[in-house]
């Protein structure tokens, strides 16, 4: 077979956007995720658009898809970037609209797929760009070097779990011997739980909730996650992806006290430890009547609190995971990277979290603006 016959045609590329565009839907993945789950049947989900200002997997669909994909690929030296992203996004389209044959007959449902560049392509088109800086290394790692930096990511989100792996090869198929798989990680997000109007969260594996605090209006998106500039990048946003272990049994050891402790908000509710409800924002100055903190000094909620470091908010998508070992695929997209670094530099210091984590894998990535069948996945950047 050919490799005009074995990919989708320009005609089958028309005939999906149109069928996809049909919806009138705008699409994402959402945050924590053991073995796959499905919450949902594929049949009762509907087909979602990668095309728009921004790509699909990051703010939308609310809720979440409850599983996730993520790989991770090298290119080599002499690859054209630009021809080979313009043909990722042809092929997320044709697999979002169900017309794909490496599909093998199942229904894309609510499948999202979210493409990023690393540093290394980023400095190629332009080192004055966001998304140029590598990751700095922190404590608490044992990263392989496989596991460190790449230039490629396919973040993959649906409510069938089966698609995951067959859109990967999908994909990775279409970029052929261009691209070089580093690591892959799967999740899942366990139900949600209200936390607001509008609002909800999944638990993590050690029992609490995972990602109340972030930008939730389309207001607060503007201001702390999408990029504005240069036009290369505006509509984009910059992800950060670092796998953990946790150690579940000796954080199961402590009374739920010491866990809540830990975390700074009560394990049951989500509300932080100095009162009121999850949305709430925790009051780092309220204290017992002998003066000790209600929430301790090197609780997460405290370490990590965006006014106290002095950065923006990261919108958290992440996913619990059992292999190789019980942990967490944290995934969070921000409009500056030092949201994340100072965030974690503050949190090296002295965050009673971290003593039950370590990293075990770690990267950043620009993830590209939104595309559509004028203007092709990674054009304004890579010609």
């Amino acid at each position: 077979m050919s490799r005009a016959d074995s990919h989708p045609s320009r005609r089958a590329f028309i005939g999906a956007t149109g069928a996809v565009a049909a919806t009138g839907l705008t699409a994402g993945c959402e945050s924590p995720a053991p073995k796959p789950s499905r919450h949902r049947s594929p049949a009762s989900t509907p087909q979602v658009s990668p095309t728009g200002r921004h790509q699909a997997g990051i703010t939308l669909p609310r809720p979440a898809q409850p599983n996730l994909l993520a790989v991770v690929a090298d290119l080599g030296d002499a690859v054209a970037v630009g021809p080979l992203l313009a043909e990722l996004g042809q092929a997320v389209h044709t697999l979002t609209a169900g017309a794909d044959p490496r599909l093998l007959g199942l229904p894309p449902g609510d499948l999202t797929v979210t493409i990023g560049v690393g540093p290394r392509l980023v400095r190629r088109a332009d080192p004055s760009l966001p998304g140029a800086a590598d990751l700095p290394r922190f404590s608490r790692e044992q990263i392989a070097p496989q596991a460190h930096g790449g230039d490629l990511l396919l973040q993959i989100c649906a409510s069938d779990p089966l698609l995951l792996p067959v859109v990967a090869a999908a994909l990775l198929e279409q970029a052929g011997h261009r691209t070089r798989e580093r690591w892959r990680q799967s999740g899942r997000r366990g139900p949600n739980i209200p936390v607001a109007k509008d609002i909800s969260a999944p638990r993590n594996l050690l029992g609490f909730i995972d990602g109340i605090v972030g930008p939730h209006t389309a207001a607060e998106h503007r201001r702390h996650l999408w990029l504005v500039g240069p036009a290369p990048v505006a509509g984009g946003t910059i992800a950060v992806v670092r796998r953990m272990e946790l150690d579940l049994p000796r954080f199961t050891a402590l009374s739920v006290a010491d866990q809540e402790a830990v975390f700074g908000r009560h394990r049951a509710t989500g509300a932080p430890l100095s009162g009121g409800t999850a949305a709430w924002d925790p009051n780092l100055g309220a204290k017992t009547p002998d003066g000790r903190y209600l929430v301790p000094a090197d609780a997460h909620v405290r370490r990590a609190n965006p006014t106290v470091v002095g950065v923006g908010h990261m919108l958290r998508r992440s996913y619990s995971t059992d292999e190789p070992a019980p942990g967490l695929l944290f995934i969070s997209f921000q409009n500056d990277l030092r949201t994340f670094t100072h965030t974690l530099a503050r949190m090296d210091a002295s965050d009673a979290l971290l003593h039950f984590t370590t990293t075990t894998a770690s990267a950043t990535f620009l993830i590209l603006p939104g595309f559509d069948q004028q203007h092709p996945l990674g054009a304004k950047m890579f010609r």
